[in-house]
């Protein structure tokens, strides 16, 4: 089993045209995804590689059945691609686009709420997610690790790559890239909840940052409602205080939103966590024989 993406969902590329859309549309294909459709306004009635492309979302989904959008649009049109999304009612929106403004994700974020909740967001500024052996709906590389029964839910995307090599022998049952902008869709919580639900999750990596406060609502989430075993790694130990470090989330101000912070919150509530990547990996290995 897997969480939000599966070998039944079926994906369309909002973007397909364009020179990024075009050639990460190739390696989900090459990676086992059902893509189905493409939309690019102006270009409906092209092909890429075969596959369709149509002028709007709806008219993708009602042709061909299209559940799943991965969005690979300029900042300046994410927000309108996203309600677009909303609005042909699909059940998933990956947001790849990085940059885009954070009042336009506040506004389709609450439209995606006003709308009853039926269209989950995943990112902006991320790199997707991935169900390895099943489906493949952003940027992640997809042979870099095989199926297997650990869940990942990281804020960065090139730490999401490193984790599923790092333990790339034990595999992986879904891996969410879930972005670091100050606003995200979909939260470590959400991500956290689904793996707790799925039975073939047996354990679970949660990759956080500096920043914000996600970590620490995270970690007591732990405490009160998941039951498997996690593993934990925060990003931006020797971060200097007061400067953005790559994400638009990831900045500290005095104590707060600090690495050592959200790891004595994390630990506390039961948490293994590694000072590195490699070492919450080897945290990993002890943990699941264990289980």
């Amino acid at each position: 089993m897997a969480i939000f993406l599966t070998d039944k969902s079926r994906v369309l590329i909002q973007g397909i045209t364009g020179t990024e859309g075009t050639k990460h549309t190739r390696r989900m294909v090459a990676a086992g995804t059902a893509v189905v459709a493409g939309v690019t306004p102006g270009k409906g009635g092209q092909e890429v590689d075969g596959i369709p492309v149509f002028d709007s979302v709806a008219a993708a989904a009602e042709a061909t059945g299209a559940d799943t959008s991965v969005v690979f649009v300029p900042p300046r049109f994410a927000k309108a691609a996203v309600i677009e999304a909303i609005d042909a009612e699909l059940g998933l929106a990956v947001v790849l686009t990085e940059g885009i403004p954070v009042h336009d994700t506040a506004a389709f974020w609450a439209y995606a709420q006003a709308a009853g909740d039926a269209t989950r967001i995943i990112g902006p500024n991320c790199p997707g997610l991935i169900s390895p052996g099943l489906s493949n709906a952003g940027i992640i590389p997809a042979d870099i690790t095989r199926r297997g029964r650990i869940g990942l839910v990281s804020k960065s995307g090139t730490l999401t790559y490193q984790m599923m090599y790092e333990l790339r022998d034990l595999g992986f049952s879904t891996c969410v890239g879930i972005g670091g902008d100050p606003i995200v869709g979909t939260t470590h919580i959400d991500c956290l909840r689904a793996f707790e639900d799925d039975p073939e999750t047996d354990a679970i990596v949660m990759i956080g940052e500096i920043g914000g406060d996600a970590e620490e609502r995270a970690a007591e989430y732990i405490r009160d409602h998941v039951s498997k075993p996690v593993v934990g790694y925060v990003a931006g130990f020797t971060a200097p205080e007061g400067k953005t470090m790559g994400h638009a989330g990831a900045i500290v101000s005095g104590s707060s939103g600090t690495a050592a912070a959200k790891q004595k919150a994390l630990e506390a509530a039961g948490v293994r966590v590694g000072r590195t990547p490699s070492e919450a990996a080897a945290l990993m290995r002890e943990t699941l024989p264990a289980r």
